[in-house]
């Protein structure tokens, strides 16, 4: 029996004859990985003027990163291809952008979320400008998840009755009204948790093909397509930084600043080194002994005091509501509160059921909402992102307060 092709339509809502136009130019974020290497073939495979670039994004010789490794990897697969290739650096936008608000976040007693902010205003931000500077219809990399056009009624003659274009060779930014992400097929990997941030803008010229494959249907297309970066280990670490002591680093920045630890119950059981260096729910690295799981609950700034619970259940660590910032809303435009979604507030995090409300706290900077769970939430962190969904459609976010 013939085996079944895992290869999909990278728009499924749209005829495949039509996706073979040469006019339509994608840069593609290369990596070095196997998911953008996919990214690249796929649309090189469907027809488009593929051209590869790798993002240059860190530069400390004091702290290595495998910056040459991977671009060599990126090279290899363009060459394979057969596409162009340019690397382009963006060391001080990523520095200055992402670096700094690292730093700024910790310092400040928050535990920020690099990633968020590097596809905010990097991959989609810097990247996408530059792309579209040199004449890039879009930009595409190998994120998982998956971005549903909706096209304006004005073009109804070229869509079917939900008012989705099937010809791709006629999509352009301008007939598309709205775009819509979604949780991507393989839920282990879905990704959509760090793209948030994203405009309606950014959204028009964007592509993601792997967001219709698991990752083990990416594997099996990158041996197809003979890649050689198919057996390649993902990345682990800081987005583009790598894997690094992230203490010592933030300690080249941060004063050390040593106060006692406390439980929640008020029982003081050692000393710290600086509450800029421990995250809400930390076990590791505390530095306790006498055989019992702390974990950080809270961190009191005024007394220099880090509060821990005793053990994972601890009523201490656990939180029903909690004030949001720096709210998003993908669609551009906010929902009438109040309304119930669902949401996470960490990567991977399944999805829990919540309420989104006004927020009685002002503040002239931002908005303020306040989120009610069903279910207490466990190391809830000030500085990450929460994000929210409705069914598989990712609708928003913003800063836990």
């Amino acid at each position: 029996m013939e085996k079944k092709s895992i290869r999909k339509n990278i728009y499924p809502e749209r005829s495949g004859s039509a996706l073979l136009t040469t006019r339509r130019r994608v840069f593609v974020g290369m990596s070095g990985g196997v998911d953008s290497s996919v990214t690249a073939a796929l649309l090189k495979e469907q027809g488009f003027n593929v051209t590869g670039v790798h993002i240059k994004m860190w530069s400390d010789p004091e702290i290595p990163c495998n910056f040459k490794k991977d671009r060599e990897d990126a090279i290899r697969v363009a060459a394979h291809l057969e596409i162009p290739f340019e690397t382009w650096d963006f060391t001080k936008e990523y520095r200055e952008e992402v670096v700094e608000y690292l730093i700024r976040e910790y310092a400040a007693g928050r535990t920020p979320n690099p990633d968020v902010m590097c596809n905010r205003h990097i991959k989609f931000g810097a990247f996408l400008a530059r792309a579209l500077e040199r004449g890039a219809d879009a930009v595409a990399t190998g994120h998982y998840v998956r971005r549903e056009p909706e096209f304006s009624s004005i073009n109804s003659q070229f869509s079917d009755n939900t008012g989705r274009i099937e010809n791709f060779e006629i999509e352009n930014s301008l007939k598309i009204e709205n775009c819509k992400l979604k949780i991507a097929k393989d839920l282990n990997k879905d990704q959509s948790y760090f793209l948030w941030t994203l405009t309606q803008e950014q959204l028009k010229h964007c592509v993601f093909p792997i967001g219709e494959y698991t990752k083990p249907e990416v594997r099996a297309l990158a041996r197809k397509f003979g890649l050689p970066t198919a057996e390649k280990e993902e990345s682990q670490g800081i987005c583009f930084i790598g894997e690094i002591d992230l203490n010592q680093f933030l300690k080249k920045y941060i004063p050390v600043s040593r106060g006692r630890v406390r439980t929640v119950s008020g029982k003081d059981i050692g000393e710290h080194e600086g509450l800029q260096f421990y995250t809400i729910g930390q076990r590791e690295g505390l530095g306790i002994g006498g055989g019992i799981p702390y974990y950080v609950a809270s961190k009191d700034f005024l007394t220099n005091t880090l509060v821990v619970a005793e053990g994972p259940y601890d009523e201490g660590l656990f939180k029903s509501e909690i004030a949001v910032s720096d709210i998003h809303w993908i669609s551009g435009r906010a929902p009438e509160l109040t309304f119930q979604c669902k949401a996470r507030i960490r990567y991977r995090q399944s999805l829990q059921s919540c309420w989104i409300e006004k927020s009685e706290i002002r503040n002239p900077k931002s908005e303020i909402i306040n989120v009610r769970f069903t279910t207490p939430q466990r190391a809830v962190t000030p500085g990450q992102s929460i994000v929210f969904y409705a069914g598989e459609e990712m609708i928003g976010g913003g800063i836990i307060s």
